[in-house]
């Protein structure tokens, strides 16, 4: 059985991934194998995945083209958005395999992971330009400084900060409409962490929703809007929403591949990553095995999609961790600021 949902078009929330879109038949020659000895066996174990929204659509490609390689009459890839922080909480307590995350893991989740005994290998896929939107027709909106942005999001915000004309006295003096990710979204945290300056200090005045689609439609369906997601979403919708470029103190930079190579489009460029359960690794012959295909086809992927891909040094750095199982983070549980993608292969490869 294969469900198919609209997210960024591809498949699937959950894959059962199979050799057709046929309806399956009934067999009774006794040529398939019994059910224990194929789970025995590796071959029927489903891959559970979890977490970010934002990582989600890459793992969804991923493993589309994993079932069409494998081309296996029965593989469950089992995938699911929460956000990065509902994502560890499934992960940390065992219940996934992988875990989708658009910031490193936090301190406590690591905490949470080790009470467990869930070990963990840390694998960067790619960089995302978070992207600060408004609706397409937005006539006055084209760039916005950290500090405004700051100013707009911050907790004494609340209630206070809500017409376009106090960010800037030459903008409309009308209401702003405020839509951004949960608090279980990584995106939220990373924001929270590069543009307020702390966790937990974001308005809570405002639309939110872990999935992004649901984003994309809402500032999409209001001229007033103003939103943030990664780039992937925003790239999708085309020229229904407009990116405002990023203005950090040294000139306006409109989120790119390009800019993001430069590292002047800064604070909003990020890794994005997925954590592999070393125990699943090591017990799950179908968990290793996709990974290892995700990590020797990502970059021919994570660019279609709207993601910039890491050079191909930073994913022979990823196998080595991979194979040698090297478990941890080489974050210290928070998110780097600035972080350069020279800046990252030095932690990897130092790690």
């Amino acid at each position: 059985m294969t469900l198919v949902f609209g997210k960024l078009g591809l498949t699937t929330c959950l894959l059962a991934v199979l050799a057709g879109c046929s309806t399956p038949t009934d067999s009774t020659s006794g040529e398939v194998a019994p059910e224990d000895l194929a789970t025995a066996s590796g071959e029927n174990m489903p891959v559970r995945i979890d977490g970010s929204s934002t990582v989600y659509p890459i793992t969804v490609e991923m493993a589309e083209r994993f079932k069409q390689m494998k081309s296996a009459d029965s593989l469950e890839i089992a995938i699911n958005f929460s956000g990065t922080g509902g994502g560890f909480d499934e992960f940390c307590q065992g219940a996934t395999d992988i875990s989708n995350a658009s910031r490193p893991i936090t301190q406590e989740e690591m905490a949470e992971c080790r009470t467990n005994g869930v070990q963990y290998v840390e694998l960067p896929v790619a960089f995302d330009a978070l992207t600060v939107v408004v609706n397409g027709e937005n006539a006055w909106a084209q760039d916005i400084t950290v500090e405004e942005l700051k100013s707009l999001w911050e907790s004494s915000a609340e209630n206070s900060v809500t017409r376009w004309s106090q960010i800037r006295p030459d903008w409309p003096d009308e209401e702003i409409l405020l839509y951004g990710p949960g608090e279980d979204s990584g995106t939220f945290d990373y924001f929270n962490e590069v543009i307020i300056g702390e966790d937990d200090a974001s308005r809570t005045d405002y639309v939110s929703s872990e999935d992004d689609d649901e984003l994309v439609q809402a500032v999409q369906s209001e001229p007033n809007a103003l939103g943030y997601f990664g780039y992937a979403y925003y790239k999708e919708a085309g020229d229904s929403l407009k990116a405002l470029a990023i203005d950090s103190g040294d000139g306006p930079m409109y989120p790119s591949g390009e800019a993001i190579r430069s590292n002047e489009y800064q604070p909003l460029a990020r890794p994005l990553f997925i954590y592999i359960s070393a125990d699943s690794l090591d017990n799950n012959p179908m968990v290793a095995e996709f990974v290892e295909f995700y990590m020797a086809n990502t970059r021919t992927v994570v660019t279609d999609i709207g993601y910039e891909p890491l050079p191909n040094e930073a994913f022979g750095i990823a196998m080595d961790h991979l194979v040698n199982r090297k478990v941890g983070s080489v974050f210290d549980g928070k998110a780097q600021h600035d972080l350069s993608i020279e800046a990252l292969l030095e932690k990897e490869a130092a790690f």
